[in-house]
């Protein structure tokens, strides 16, 4: 046994991921979930079962003897022969790396492999190794190879690669398409390349040792950027209408698509039709395996805080179940991903500030990436600073280099007993710049100043603990006039109606006279979804409420009654839209409106936008082709982003009964994906679309909407340069942004930002780039929720939501203001 080992002073909690995804060539199926061998069940050889170190699995851990030869061997099964994912759970405390042979079955699969220091004996981590397996009984043994001995070893977690079938498309039945092999990277011996027609389709005959569910996944190319959809059928039934088979690139460039169907024991045909004039893409194979797993994890249970200090805390929280298994759990505060933790129900967060209350809730989520319901809420504040003595007085301040939107600052450092860790510029208790840094600068460009506006700034210094100092001497300036006055800029703001609580959507009337507007939800009268109308003077009148609409499970959230859009055609029709949250999803729904009172009842056109506490989007909106509009969130499960046969992380463009608008790029709703929690859009004189975006931790987002393209999330969070991804025109910190509305006044875009407490100006030309953003009435009414051109006016409304879960103030005292552009 070896001794001497120090202890961690700290749990350290590690993720232990169990397998994953194996590829092993064209025969290799999705993976099966692992199976876990504890280290101290096993065979050991001149070592013993220990307890003395944290975070292990099971009973506890092996800890070999000090010496070369000394070995663990598992016995374990596998359902078939085939090729196995092998997960060796370790543990080496010491900085020297240990080394060691391991064998399956007797044969040495990895010699001299290296486990290397993990920094201490607490901590452990995993080595992943493949190796061929039989079917029934296999023993692996780790022997080490050196003096030191083995490390120590935790568990085993054995995943067989399951099985599967390919069929080539050129041995299938063919419908008006032909065999080519006139581009690259297609398996066996050609492909089939559609006719340009509808219905033109590929015909497999596919085998089932016994009838159940199963994954086809079907390798295609399509070197255009027009998704070319099909249809797949089995045994004559639909099981995917219109699956959508993308872009990829060029015609050399493949790529899988998976559906889940049912097969029947023996033969089962498999057809492909093409539902559009392009015909179908390029088919090289069809695999059958496994079904791919889309079964989420349960609610975890309610979280709960212990260890609160002044910078951190433990979490707690009950564990959650899955089909396959638990892989990870992700830490939210508010609508942000702030940690996340393997497969333990505990987490230790650090770097929290002093005396701040954190609302936390948590996510499961499983190795094919399904996420869980959110676990309720709970709010957790941590204690007070000990460290109450703030630091000194920033030196002289000073201001040069003014310009019509910014303005050089420099001051003399401040001292404090503990130190530094950033300066604020403010104005008041409106902050319009931090430096951080170790040291930070004495010294800052303030950009998004108002052109021709006076300003008063102070500067104050603040430490670890939150503590500020008293702030510098003032200096004060007015801005140069407007260096772009073209498109105007906001000359006066005036309140038109008040007594609101979380004012959402807007949508004008024909007549331009009128607006209905809703609220997301009373937060006092839970359960009121309310519309009313709003006269251009600010008289409210409420005209109905939505029903079915919920915030069960959300109403500390986003959810609740969000976006309107009035129809076109009202004046014939009296169609209106709602977006709101039910208590099952997030959808879209008609109403009629007759001018005084909404209908009763609403016809849904858009079920199955998956709803969360965050991230539900909820923005409507009539382009000017006529067609509605909306933004979808990703519900906090960012792959849904980038599944484009998800409703989430979207924009979506349909007709007035919900189907895919004539020219959408895959033929399905969705127009543009990537985004994370897509909020404000609106079309500038050229027609083009703009959009604003709200990013996690690091920056927000104006984007220049095209039909098709990728906007990046979660890959990307602003500005990246990964192949494929959009980038955003404009970009801003989430301190001075958090996005909402945004509405285009003379070719400039104005921007509600909610965290930020500003209306953003930014020009936009007839190219792509934008010019400087400009804010204004910082700080001065709070978090700005939407904003809304007024018809015929060079005037917009602008709402509140003060009232929110991120505000502080007391339900209906939200506002209506009207600002004038000139």
């Amino acid at each position: 046994m070896r001794s001497g080992r120090p202890r961690a002073r700290a749990v350290v909690l590690v993720a232990a991921l169990m397998g994953g995804l194996l590829t092993v060539g064209a025969m290799a199926g999705p993976a099966g979930a692992a199976t876990r061998y504890e280290a101290e069940n096993a065979t050991i050889s001149q070592g013993a079962v220990a307890t003395n170190h944290l975070n292990y699995s099971g009973t506890g851990f092996v800890d070999g003897t000090n010496i070369a030869g000394s070995y663990l061997e598992w016995s374990f099964d596998a359902p078939a022969a085939g090729t196995a994912t092998l997960v060796l759970r370790y543990a080496n405390g010491t900085t020297t790396t240990r080394t060691s042979d391991v064998s399956v079955n007797g044969a040495v699969v990895s010699a001299g492999r290296a486990f290397p220091g993990t920094g201490n004996w607490d901590t452990w981590a995993n080595s992943t190794l493949t190796a061929p397996v039989t079917a029934g009984a296999n023993k692996i043994r780790v022997t080490a190879t050196g003096a030191d001995g083995n490390a120590n070893l935790d568990y085993l977690d054995v995943t067989v690669a399951a099985p599967s079938n390919d069929y080539q498309a050129e041995d299938a039945t063919l419908s008006q398409a032909g065999v080519f092999s006139n581009h690259l990277g297609y398996t066996g011996t050609g492909f089939v390349d559609y006719t340009n027609v509808t219905g033109s389709y590929v015909q497999f005959t596919v085998n089932a040792a016994s009838a159940g569910p199963a994954s086809l996944t079907f390798r295609y190319a399509n070197g255009t950027t027009v998704a070319r959809p099909m249809t797949i059928a089995v045994n004559g039934v639909d099981v995917a209408a219109d699956l959508v088979f993308p872009g990829t690139g060029n015609w050399d460039t493949w790529a899988d698509l998976a559906v889940n169907a049912t097969l029947n024991a023996g033969s089962n045909t498999v057809r492909a039709t093409a539902t559009t004039a392009n015909g179908g893409p390029n088919l090289d194979r069809l695999s059958v395996g496994t079904p791919s797993d889309t079964e989420r994890p349960t609610t975890p249970g309610q979280p709960s805080c212990s260890g609160v200090g002044e910078n951190g805390l433990t979490l707690n929280w009950g564990a959650s179940t899955d089909n396959v298994g638990v892989v990870a759990y992700d830490i939210y505060n508010y609508g942000n991903k702030i940690s996340e933790a393997g497969n333990v129900t505990s987490k230790q967060l650090t770097g929290l500030t002093p005396n701040t209350t954190y609302s936390l809730t948590v996510f499961a989520r499983d190795a094919a990436g399904n996420v869980s319901p959110p676990s309720p809420i709970v709010e957790c504040t941590t204690s007070q600073s000990s460290d109450t003595q703030k630091p000194s007085t920033p030196g002289t301040l000073t201001s040069s280099n003014l310009t019509s939107n910014s303005v050089q600052l420099s001051w003399g450092a401040s001292t404090d007993n503990v130190g530094v860790v950033a300066y604020e510029v403010r104005s008041g208790t409106t902050v319009y710049a931090t430096v951080t840094g170790n040291p930070p600068a004495t010294s800052a460009t303030v950009s998004g100043l108002a052109c021709n506006s006076p300003y008063s700034l102070t500067v104050v210094a603040k430490d670890a603990a939150g503590n500020v100092s008293d702030p510098s001497n003032t200096v004060t300036f007015t801005t140069p006039s407007c260096n772009d006055p073209d498109g105007g800029v906001p000359s006066s703001i005036t309140q038109i109606s008040s007594g609101w609580t979380i004012p959402w959507g807007m949508a004008w009337l024909p007549d331009g006279q009128t607006a209905l507007v809703t609220e997301r939800d009373d937060k006092v009268a839970s359960g009121q979804f309310r519309v009313y109308k709003v006269t251009l003077a600010g008289t409210k009148t409420l005209v109905g409420t939505v029903p079915n609409a919920s915030t069960t499970g959300t109403t500390s959230g986003e959810g609740g009654l969000m976006g309107a859009a009035v129809d076109p055609n009202w004046t014939t029709n009296h169609f209106v839209y709602f977006f709101h949250t039910s208590p099952t999803d997030n959808r879209i729904v008609r109403m009629t409106y007759n001018g005084t009172s909404l209908s009763s009842t609403s016809t849904p056109i858009v079920t199955g936008i998956r709803r969360s506490l965050f991230h539900n989007g909820g923005r409507l909106a009539f382009g000017p082709d006529g067609y509605l509009y909306a933004t979808t969130g990703d519900s906090q499960q960012g792959n849904l982003a980038q599944d484009r046969n998800s409703l989430n992380g979207k924009i979506l463009r349909m007709t007035t009964t919900g189907q895919p608008a004539p020219g959408n790029p895959f033929g399905t709703l969705v127009y543009s994906y990537g985004h994370r929690n897509p909020q404000g859009i609106a079309w500038d004189s050229q027609g083009r679309l703009w959009e604003a975006e709200f990013g996690n931790s690091a920056v927000d987002e104006l984007n220049l909407i095209k039909p098709g393209l990728n906007y990046g999330w979660p890959t990307c969070e602003g500005t990246c340069s990964v192949s494929g991804m959009t980038n955003p025109k404009k970009t801003w910190s989430t301190g001075t942004a958090s996005p909402s509305a945004i509405a285009i006044v003379r070719n400039v875009v104005y921007m509600a930002a909610l965290k930020g407490e500003r209306l953003w100006r930014i020009p936009i030309g007839s190219g792509e780039s934008v010019g400087t953003a400009t804010a204004y009435y910082v700080g001065a009414y709070g978090r700005l929720r939407t904003v809304i051109k007024v018809p015929g006016a060079n005037q917009l409304w602008l709402s509140t939501t003060n009232c929110d879960n991120n505000g502080d103030a007391s339900p209906g005292s939200d506002r209506i203001f009207r600002v004038t552009i000139t």
